[in-house]
């Protein structure tokens, strides 16, 4: 089968951006992405390192002429976020991502489609190995499991990294420039219920929502795009006030921390000569929801359907209630706005998912914040939210924000490049995303860091595109940026 991304240009970028598409490397299974890396780096003499989490340092030596440049780290994550829609049938163990060419993007079928990172590591090994590019030495650092905890930048072995300015090449917003990141946490909540067999007479019944976009719980969160896990909680709520007797089995949704849930199903049981009033329920709370979603969401998707695969064990009304409460009770989307960064978000939470543990209900959610003490009073409020319901609590341990600095030297070198490529000049913010520079600043103090890259829209869903103009425009300005950086 002949590649789709062949005849795009920068090659260089896409050939490796193909091949590592072909690569199957979920959050914590990155082995065969880094035995890539490994590959590359061994055809052309480079000198590879690697610690104990299973990060990679390659070392690249400069362009002639350039040797005594200081190094400069050129660091992104091996490992993307797996995502597909329910009729794609897909495994992301063993398959390689379907891509396609859609315009001026490059997309998959059904799924994510891995530019983020995938991208940032492509354009990484083609600054080290296209003749075309002028450099000083390099240090590629490629870490792992990135999209579930940073884990690689957490445990990264500091003493394997010698360079002093550092470029990120993570960032998903064509002409823009990173100087600043937030700092998030996770918790988990699981609720013990008490169960006990449906009523005689009732019938099981399955409600899924779906059709939604999802999307980063970062970088989409002040979009106010739907979450079907909240959406559900809604339903159901409605029909216990409307005085349903709803006997819930289980509710289920969302999957990745940092991905804001498209799906969620419920299966529950009910006396089928209620059935019509919950019809109504349904189609109340659906023109409500389409109201509050319309242009953002509206492929709102709201399913009622017998359950063939309900177990008939169901949670004691008022274990119900609780639950069904806590997941209205939680925080989610957009909690506060920079005072100092027109349109950024300061402090937000996803209310990420719920699923069933050994019995238990586990709620998960994912908090961000530049400011720590607003990050503290998120997981505060989940916390406390958590314990009225009567769940146990647990915090994880965070990562720490990236602060900016305005006066930072790689970014006025980076900040004239981008002037000079897209012909205006470089709008210069921060993310409210974990980038892993925080994690890398904290290890590395004195470290002078930036982050920029290509437009990546959708990323986290299977609606991920990257567009193939911004890819161009991203790999001119990451070779000039090196090559200033190179010449003192």
């Amino acid at each position: 089968m002949s590649d789709p991304l062949s005849s795009l240009e920068p090659r260089s970028v896409w050939g490796h951006f193909s091949a590592l598409a072909a690569i199957p490397r979920p959050s914590g299974h990155e082995e065969r992405a880094a035995e890539y890396v490994d590959r590359v780096a061994a055809e052309h003499g480079f000198e590879v390192s690697r610690d104990g989490a299973g990060n990679r340092v390659v070392r690249v030596p400069a362009t002639a002429g350039r040797e005594g440049a200081p190094p400069i780290v050129l660091q992104g994550h091996l490992d993307m976020v797996c995502e597909k829609n329910k009729s794609v049938s897909h495994d992301f163990m063993r398959d390689a991502i379907r891509t396609r060419i859609d315009g001026e993007w490059v997309a998959a079928d059904g799924t994510t489609l891995g530019a983020d990172n995938g991208i940032g590591v492509a354009a990484a090994l083609a600054a080290a190995t296209d003749p075309g590019v002028a450099h000083g030495p390099l240090e590629l650092l490629f870490t792992i499991d990135e999209e579930t905890g940073l884990t690689g930048a957490k445990e990264l072995d500091a003493s394997l990294i010698g360079g002093r300015t550092l470029l990120n090449l993570d960032s998903e917003e064509d002409g823009v420039i990173y100087v600043g990141c937030a700092g998030g946490a996770d918790t988990h909540l699981e609720f013990a219920p008490d169960r006990a067999g449906a009523r005689a007479g009732t019938k099981p019944y399955r409600l899924d929502v779906g059709g939604l976009r999802g999307g980063h719980s970062g970088l989409n969160i002040h979009e106010n795009r739907g979450n079907a896990v909240r959406l559900a909680a809604r339903i159901l709520a409605a029909a216990i006030e409307d005085g349903l007797a709803v006997d819930l089995e289980r509710v289920a949704g969302g999957d990745k921390h940092n991905a804001i849930p498209r799906e969620a199903e419920a299966v529950f049981h009910l006396d089928p000569a209620d059935e019509k009033r919950l019809r109504g329920v349904l189609a109340r709370q659906e023109e409500g929801f389409r109201t509050e979603l319309g242009g953002i969401d509206d492929g709102l998707e709201i399913r009622l359907g017998p359950a063939t695969d309900a177990s008939g064990r169901v949670l004691a009304s008022p274990d119900r209630d609780t639950l069904v409460r806590a997941l209205l009770a939680l925080p989610h989307g957009v909690l506060a706005m920079s005072r100092d960064i027109p349109g950024l978000v300061e402090t937000s939470s996803n209310l990420a998912a719920i699923r069933e543990h050994d019995g238990s209900i586990v709620v998960l959610t994912s908090s961000r914040s530049s400011v720590m003490s607003s990050l503290a009073a998120v997981l505060g409020q989940i916390t406390a939210v958590g314990r009225l319901a009567g769940a146990d609590v647990e915090v994880e341990v965070g990562y720490p924000g990236w602060k900016p600095d305005l006066d930072s030297a790689v970014l006025q070198v980076v900040r004239t490049v981008y002037g000079e490529v897209w012909g205006r000049p470089a709008e210069v913010t921060a993310i409210h995303a974990g980038l892993e520079c925080g994690l890398i600043g904290e290890k590395i103090p004195g470290i002078d860091m930036v982050s920029f890259g290509p437009q990546i829209e959708g990323a986290h869903s299977p609606d991920e595109r990257v567009s193939v103009p911004a890819v161009a425009r991203f790999w001119d300005a990451l070779g000039r940026v090196l090559d200033r950086l190179s010449k003192g």
